[in-house]
């Protein structure tokens, strides 16, 4: 094979060759490669016989061979100033095309959220609610806090999004709480997939709540005790000879 001239910025060995009889079989690839960072890599690829010739990585800036008679030929792809600047044209190509892509071609992924209480060990308020959203996408999200209604900034940490490595991400906010009877807190949820903002509410428990439940719970049970011997005795009762009434007529 004749490597194409060197002078000329022609696709770098863009060809399929086919033998009836030897059954070769060359071809080349040429894409962009995204990832969840957003990063782009530019590629062409020259295989021959399922074997992995040589390329042009966007990451190493040149042409690289993987075998001797590719090394060479890379070596003076290298040299040629065209099929550089057509290499690096074509993968800024793939960089401008970068948000068209995500914006097409990826949708919105709705999050996940969880809201639970943890100790919050090391300070002065007696608890603390974390507000969870997972596997949302596009990266972008807002969480807010709620107290009966309106927004709290004080008390409050967050984590940035977290990739999962998938295309998803995750992201935890904090808010340490001295609660009041009656309280409400609210976590809200913005983001690309939801129509409208979400709200996932915690209605705090104070002490006194807790005995009125313990004391209902408790109430149950002891109804429980008198209700189940009565049950029993009337079973029993029920199972047991019943008297054959007598006709007042006949003594």
């Amino acid at each position: 094979m004749q490597a194409p001239s060197l002078s000329s910025p022609v696709p770098w060995l863009l060809f399929l060759l086919f033998s009836p009889a030897d059954s070769y079989f060359g071809n080349a690839v040429v894409r962009c490669q995204f990832n969840s960072t957003r990063d782009v890599v530019f590629l062409e690829q020259l295989f021959f016989n399922k074997v992995f010739l040589g390329e042009y990585n966007s990451m190493l800036g040149k042409y690289v061979g993987y075998t001797e008679k590719m090394r060479k030929i890379t070596e003076e792809f290298n040299k040629s100033k065209g099929f550089l600047e057509r290499a690096r044209k074509n993968q800024k190509q793939c960089e401008d095309n970068r948000e068209l892509v995500y914006d097409v071609m990826l949708t919105p992924a709705e999050p996940s959220v969880t809201l639970r209480s943890v100790e919050a060990a090391g300070t002065s308020h007696p608890g603390m609610l974390v507000c969870s959203a997972y596997d949302f996408y596009p990266k972008n999200i807002k969480l807010t806090w709620l107290r009966n209604g309106h927004e709290v900034t004080s008390d409050v940490t967050s984590t940035e999004e977290l990739s999962n490595g998938n295309w998803l991400y995750q992201i935890h906010s904090h808010l340490e709480i001295d609660p009041s009877p009656g309280d409400k807190i609210t976590c809200k949820v913005e983001h690309a997939s939801l129509m409208e903002p979400k709200l996932y509410e915690w209605e705090l428990v104070t002490t006194s709540d807790k005995n009125k439940i313990a004391a209902g719970t408790a109430g149950i049970v002891l109804g429980l005790v008198f209700l189940f011997p009565g049950v029993i005795f009337y079973r029993r009762r029920n199972n047991g000879h019943q008297p054959v009434p007598t006709n007042p007529g006949t003594q």
